[in-house]
């Protein structure tokens, strides 16, 4: 293969969106510069959520994890001085992809674009939020339908655009084994497929399954990651001819985009994070026959906190010098041929196909939820202990712990911290919007929106004259909720303990102690305050802690710290535990623990989990917090045996 004919390398994108839409649109503008190829838009928890960000559930999550955009003007100001027609544009929203598409659209019309050549990708996969991300807002059924609404909107409107993206990247963040990702994909993909044959001519209905892509993970495992992708590749082709009868090979190709994990960046030894993202991406790139077509990658230092703009031009670096330094793109696929690889790939397939058998028997993937947030938890739990045990090797973390401390990680700067400000400032834009707006104009394309959503109608039609008219994310958000109903996923944990339990003999023996002395279990209440869907770490403690001998109370996500005051006055637990992954720790712990103060519970010991640099640690403190963990505290019966001392010293000072 000669130099001209090398294969064309994958879109480059960063996934991005912070404080504000101008500031996210300055970072955007800069990226394309540096020889980015794609957006990956990241918005706000209160816009995934279906919020204003003047909700009281809003609070303190403003631009921490994304971008904010609550009104056609947040997303004319997104994307302006970037032509929507020229650009391929990946929003990572689900249940409000309806309102954000309805508002992208919007914009382009305003642009002056070909609305029916805008090209890219709503993410649009409910399920997995489900299962593991959290930013639902309606049970499964209605928010399976607008699903298939945007897909078959985009058939007569935008057929250049992804109307859905399964996406498998938040399973294996959530623990997934690598049949388990997937079977739990492909299962969300025939559920979309099985709803929108309704919904489009018979002869159109190929060409949408053609539509469909995958958004996927890739682990450190690279060989097994790379096989996965070759699986996935293989078990797509034959659901799509045998399932749904697809004979033309173009609408069966396996499609997708992937994000390297983060689950598997470390706290400790960051610098080591490089080499684990440079090898993730391997995995999806080196394999012709099943390589990416558009990669993002973290920045090694998200386990810290927010990476700066100069951490996400290293990773687009490392992207750029595989694509252009390297001889990847001259070859053929490397590994056709490979008896090694062969046989792991049908080893995967074979455990899928079981794994989806056992899917359909349910009734398919919106009736297993259930089943499948469980496997889920008990995966991540049997990956935790396998780390904590040593059996699995991380590097820094359990071995060659010791080393010289990072110059990278040291000063004031050393990662991104999101503006203070940036909340009151889009508060304060978004009282002048509804100031400005006709009301009479948005109380009517409200009442057409809750109405074609109440008959179900296709709510893209009603969605984007809502829009036009002025109405807001929260607003819109209402009218689903009116109409459909809002909906608590499964927390996957139930309240019988597990059988892996011969590594927590001596918990279990202080705990069983404990019980002694109090005349019955400790309690222990678990907590997610906010918006944060990130439930991974709140079920892993509440799991360990039922497992070890305590009572337990886990209500699943999104609760205001008033209802988790609510709970501990009910409840009267002997410690309060809050996971908050988004960054909005310092607010929402502040207004816990003052509410707690208020109902006279301060003396329940609190303590706090999630991404917290060290001086937000000593503020968390300051406020009475009694212990404060981080990603780096991933020995969880070291958690439990702090939760016996905790409740201990309560117990003697209550004397």
């Amino acid at each position: 293969m000669t130099q001209t004919d090398r294969d064309d390398p994958w879109l480059f994108r960063t996934y991005a969106g912070h404080s504000t839409a101008r500031a996210s649109n300055d970072l955007y503008r800069t990226n394309l510069e540096r020889g980015q190829t794609g957006l990956s838009v990241a918005f706000d928890l209160p816009t995934q959520t279906g919020y204003d960000s003047d909700h009281v559930l809003a609070r303190g999550e403003v631009g921490k994890v994304g971008v904010p955009v609550a009104h056609l003007g947040d997303m004319r100001m997104l994307f302006d001085n970037i032509p929507l027609e020229k650009m391929n544009t990946s929003m990572t929203i689900n249940a409000t992809a309806p309102w954000l598409l309805a508002l992208y659209i919007a914009v382009a019309e305003e642009q002056g674009a070909d609305v029916s050549q805008l090209q890219g990708t709503t993410q649009n996969d409910i399920i997995k939020e489900y299962l593991s991300r959290g930013t639902y807002v309606c049970p499964p059924e209605p928010s399976l339908h607008m699903i298939t609404d945007v897909a078959a909107y985009t058939r007569q409107h935008l057929p250049k655009w992804n109307p859905m993206n399964v996406c498998s990247y938040h399973l294996q963040e959530a623990g997934a084994t690598p049949e388990q990702e997937l079977a739990f994909a492909l299962a969300t993909a025939t559920a979309v497929l099985d709803d929108l044959k309704g919904k489009v001519d018979e002869v159109d209905f190929p060409e949408m399954v053609g539509r469909i892509s995958f958004f996927v993970n890739a682990g450190i495992r690279f060989v097994t990651e790379m096989c996965k992708m070759r699986a996935f590749s293989e078990l797509w082709d034959e659901i799509c001819r045998e399932r749904y009868g697809v004979e033309d090979p173009r609408y069966r190709r396996f499609r997708y985009g992937v994000q390297v994990n983060s689950l598997g960046l470390t706290e400790q030894q960051p610098e080591n994070n490089v080499y684990r993202i440079l090898l993730e991406m391997l995995s999806v790139t080196l394999s012709k026959n099943a390589r990416a077509r558009a990669v993002q990658l973290p920045a090694w230092n998200e386990a810290l906190g927010l990476p700066r703009p100069w951490d996400q031009q290293w990773s687009l670096r490392m992207q750029q010098i595989v694509a252009y330094e390297t001889d990847l793109l001259e070859y053929g696929d490397l590994f056709d041929g490979s008896p090694v690889v062969a046989a792991k790939v049908e080893a995967l397939k074979d455990d899928a196909r079981a794994e989806l058998a056992t899917i359909d028997a349910m009734g398919g993937a919106v009736s297993a939820i259930g089943y499948m947030k469980s496997r889920l938890v008990d995966a991540n739990a049997e990956r935790i202990a396998k780390i904590e045990s040593g059996e699995t090797a991380v590097v820094g973390v359990n071995r060659y712990a010791a080393g010289e401390p990072s110059p990278l990680t040291s000063g004031p700067d050393a990662v991104m911290v999101a503006d203070p400000d940036a909340e009151a400032d889009q508060i304060a834009r978004l009282e002048a919007w509804r100031a400005d707006r006709d009301d009479a104009a948005v109380s009517a394309a409200l009442e057409d929106l809750r109405r074609a959503a109440a008959e179900g109608a296709n709510i893209m039609p009603a969605s984007i004259a809502a829009a036009k008219a002025g109405a807001t994310t929260g607003e819109w958000g209402d009218m689903v909720r009116q109409a459909f109903g809002e909906y608590r996923g499964p927390t996957g944990i139930s309240s019988t303990p597990s059988n892996r339990t011969e590594a927590f003999d001596d918990v279990r023996e202080e705990v069983d102690a404990m019980t002694g002395r109090i005349g019955r279990k400790p309690r222990f209440l678990v907590g997610k305050p906010g918006l944060d869907g990130h439930s991974n770490g709140a079920e892993q403690i509440a799991t360990r802690a039922r497992d070890c001998g305590f009572e337990i109370h886990y209500d699943g996500i999104r609760l205001t710290p008033q209802a988790i005051v609510d709970s501990a006055r009910e409840i009267e637990p002997d410690v309060i535990g809050l996971s908050i992954l988004s960054g909005s720790h310092l607010p929402l712990v502040r207004e816990t623990m003052r509410r707690l103060d208020a109902a006279g519970l301060r003396d329940i010991p609190v303590i706090v989990g999630g991404i917290i640099p060290h001086a937000d640690s000593v503020e968390l403190q300051r406020l009475g917090v009694a212990k404060v963990y981080s990603p780096k505290d991933f020995e969880l019966n070291r958690i439990m045996f702090d939760l016996v001392g905790l409740i201990d010293t309560m117990q003697v000072a209550a004397q």
